[in-house]
């Protein structure tokens, strides 16, 4: 839920379009000239002097990049219904999205995969994800939800095999305070608050900021024994969706970083009980 951190649960609309507009750092005039109305209309919607139409709220929303679940709190706010609907990844609805992820899990073996949704937790995942980071990690069982940042910050998790976990730490953190300051949910807020407050995690991650310059590339380095691999990994979204669920979903697909790494990707995968772990 977004609270505008901070601001009330239910905030009228005209708060809600401040919000965004400060957010995607546009000034009043700015976005009257992208929405092609007048700086003072916008003035008046933003301080409720003006009620917007269930058209103008959708033109405002769209030019500010708006997610979906702030969408509808954006209409509702205006006093209008929601119109976006968020299922269950399981609904036969979005039987083609799954089919979707599914081909592209499998197409990315025998490097790993991952389905998330917008809080990190894995929904999905491919068999090479399962080989290589239960490696490190051990067996997670079947109805325990994974979530990708818990288990980089949690010292029971895949931190202690991250070779290079103080690089790693700051760019998912940096990452993570992006998310919020685009979206203001109060979710990940408590999530970030969590992860800061695991072990052994330096108090420097609090003032990470979400606008710090980051190198081109960040790799992902597993250590543990003799087994070293280094992986970079490419997020897809999928594109025009108008479900909130579907909207939320990014695919992290991960590649060998060097020879050795994919050479025993492809090792593993041929021949599994005979790799030592």
């Amino acid at each position: 839920m977004n609270t505008l951190l901070g601001q009330p649960e239910k905030p009228t609309f005209g708060a809600l379009l401040r919000h965004w507009r400060t957010s995607r750092r546009l000034s009043q005039l700015g976005l009257a000239v992208e929405a092609g109305i007048s700086a003072r209309h916008l003035s008046f919607l933003e301080t409720g002097r003006a009620q917007p139409s269930r058209d103008m709220v959708q033109l405002l929303a769209g030019m500010l990049d708006v997610p979906l679940a702030e969408r509808n709190a954006m209409l509702v706010g205006a006093g209008y219904a929601p119109i976006y609907g968020e299922r269950s990844l399981g609904a036969p609805e979005l039987a083609h999205v799954r089919r979707a992820l599914q081909f592209t899990l499998r197409q990315q073996e025998p490097y790993p995969a991952l389905v998330m949704n917008g809080y990190h937790d894995i929904v999905m995942r491919n068999d090479a994800s399962r080989r290589i980071f239960e490696i490190f990690r051990g067996p997670v069982p079947a109805n325990r939800t994974i979530n990708g940042l818990r288990t980089i910050f949690h010292p029971d998790g895949l931190r202690p095999f991250v070779a290079n976990w103080d690089e790693m730490a700051e760019c998912m953190m940096q990452g993570l305070q992006r998310q919020i300051a685009e979206t203001g949910n109060a979710e990940l807020v408590k999530m970030r608050d969590e992860l800061l407050a695991y072990p052994g995690v330096p108090s420097r991650l609090r003032s990470v900021s979400a606008s710090v310059e980051s190198p081109p590339i960040i790799n992902l380095h597993l250590k543990k024994d003799d087994i070293a691999l280094q992986f970079f990994s490419a997020v897809t979204f999928i594109g025009r969706a108008r479900d909130i669920t579907v909207q939320d979903l990014k695919i992290e697909c991960f590649f060998p970083a060097d020879a050795a790494t994919e050479q025993f990707a492809r090792r593993l995968a041929a021949t599994p009980e005979t790799v030592a772990v």
